[in-house]
């Protein structure tokens, strides 16, 4: 029985090209602009006030950042429970779309590249952190 003989200028021909693609789809993938967003939460806190019924206001903030080379477009935050008192740093243009359940979006229409906003809340109980 006679064994198999591998050509391998052959081989080389054909592999070359599909490497070459998979070399390029991965590079592209890693130079391209594309937008990245992050987001963590900047604090949350509890404050007593000094009033004769003791209220109790609580606060958090979540930052958003696009760190991607590209504009994020149509930026939403999603809320199960949207508080009333709600603020954006630095001010830039966003809608504040608010149900009837009391969910709610905030719409950020453009996030440009290395931008960063600061979403904060104010609210008291019942709703909590």
């Amino acid at each position: 029985m006679k064994a198999m003989q591998i050509d391998f200028e052959a081989f080389a021909k054909i592999a070359s090209p599909i490497f070459t693609l998979i070399a390029g789809a991965i590079i592209k993938r890693y130079t391209e602009g594309r937008p990245r967003l992050l987001s963590f939460l900047g604090h949350v806190s509890a404050f007593t006030l000094q009033d004769e019924q003791k209220t109790v206001v609580y606060t958090h903030a979540v930052v958003v950042r696009n760190a991607g080379r590209m504009a994020a477009k149509n930026v939403r935050l999603g809320h199960m429970s949207l508080p009333l008192n709600v603020r954006v740093e630095p001010q830039v243009d966003h809608t504040i779309n608010r149900r009837e359940d009391g969910t709610g979006e905030i719409v950020i229409p453009v996030l440009v590249p290395r931008e960063q906003v600061t979403v904060s809340y104010l609210y008291f109980p019942p709703l909590t952190w």
